[in-house]
């Protein structure tokens, strides 16, 4: 491995999948287990944790990490984490995994995926979890929604992956932390900057992601393709964007496009340094935070997820943010830039969003040039319009 790449987070990458023997016999007992099946978000959680991408986590947190996350936002151990990776269950079924035992972890298809073993069961205050995470108790926040949803009583314990998650899209590009490190490695990466979206790319995060190449060695492209909102744009159709435009419009041999299997929770700022540590797993040095990472609606200020990265030194968090003000495609001098670097009025400025596009699309209107390029407004009115 190059010796140059940023260590993981926590100084290890976990990998918790079993293999050969140990996988068999794993496999053998959860047939005598009790089941729970899990909901697509606590599916996301499960692959994230077992292949690294949340180093240090091991399993779902326990009370202990629960309470330092949700108040502290680190660990009980101190290192940086921001969000608690919760498995709740209502009280029907909380009497059914009894403290200290295993259970098995199924997906709704009925495939046992993993064994867990339950070292912690706790009732926290879920009121008090959605003002430090979301800022807000409002049940109209779809992160608020779905944790209220996901039932009041929490189980945390270290996970062992017995078998890859089924209907996985996307294989060629689904890489694991140990692969996008090997493969930075093999270009000789020394500095690699990352790109959260769970939108198409238009043409101010091209903006953004190319100013910030001219910085580093590489830049990762990481969507996520987990759990988002009923009106995000479905990630196949995001996908068939993302290569079209890495095809046309990006320097060959400087990018990497790798999905990230997590859900949304839309906690914006907390959520922002999560990203970030799963970014530093992959083995990225530097994150894009632009405006309103994360966010949803108006809970959040528009630069709030750049301003908590304040909150750490670099022995917490060794990943680098690199903060981008509103980008804008400029109408006096005929290309993107930002109040940083254009003399141009308000009325000359253009600011775009994934909200604009959708809502022109809606209307049967094609993005102007200045919006998105051509290829991406084609995929999309013809996603739209199959529909």
């Amino acid at each position: 491995m190059h010796k140059t790449l940023i260590n993981p987070h926590g100084g290890h990458l976990i990998d918790r999948k079993l293999a050969g023997g140990e996988r068999d016999r794993a496999l053998e007992a959860a047939a005598s287990l009790t089941t729970l099946t899990l909901s697509d978000r606590n599916l996301h959680d499960l692959e994230c944790i077992a292949t690294g991408i949340y180093s240090p986590l091991e399993g779902f947190v326990g009370e202990e990490d629960y309470h330092t996350i949700v108040n502290d936002m680190r660990l009980s151990e101190g290192h940086a984490w921001s969000i608690p990776i919760s498995l709740q269950v209502s009280d029907q079924e909380a009497d059914r995994y009894p403290l200290d035992g295993d259970v098995a972890l199924a997906h709704p298809d009925g495939t046992v995926l993993a064994i867990m073993t339950v070292s912690d069961k706790f009732r926290p205050d879920q009121d008090h979890e959605a003002e430090r995470i979301y800022r807000t108790a409002d049940g109209a926040h779809p992160g608020v929604a779905a944790m209220r949803r996901a039932g009041p009583v929490y189980l945390g314990g270290p996970v062992a992956l017995i078998d890859e998650l089924p209907d996985r899209s996307f294989v060629d590009y689904a890489l694991t932390p140990h692969r996008t490190r090997a493969e930075f490695a093999k270009r000789e990466w020394d500095t690699v900057v990352a790109f959260q979206t769970r939108n198409p790319i238009h043409r101010a995060h091209e903006y953004l992601t190319k100013c910030a190449l001219e910085m580093v060695d590489g830049l990762f492209i990481n969507p996520l393709v987990g759990t988002t909102k009923s009106d995000d744009i479905p990630a196949e159709v995001r996908m068939r964007c993302y290569l079209v435009l890495l095809e046309r419009y990006y320097p060959q041999g400087r990018v990497v496009l790798g999905t990230y299997p997590a859900a949304m929770r839309y906690a914006g700022p907390r959520e922002a340094i999560l990203h970030a540590i799963s970014r530093q797993n992959y083995g990225c040095t530097h994150f894009i935070v632009g405006r309103d990472h994360a966010g949803v609606g108006d809970y959040y200020g528009t630069y709030d997820a750049q301003h908590i990265f304040d909150e750490y030194n670099a022995d917490e968090l060794a990943i680098a943010p690199l903060r981008f003000e509103h980008a804008f495609y400029d109408t006096r001098s005929q290309q993107m830039a930002t109040g940083k670097t254009s003399p141009s009025t308000p009325e000359e400025r253009i600011f775009l969003s994934g909200t604009k596009v959708r809502e022109m699309l809606q209307r049967g209107e094609m993005p102007p040039e200045e919006f998105t390029r051509t290829e991406v407004a084609e995929i999309l009115m013809g996603a739209l319009q199959e529909a």
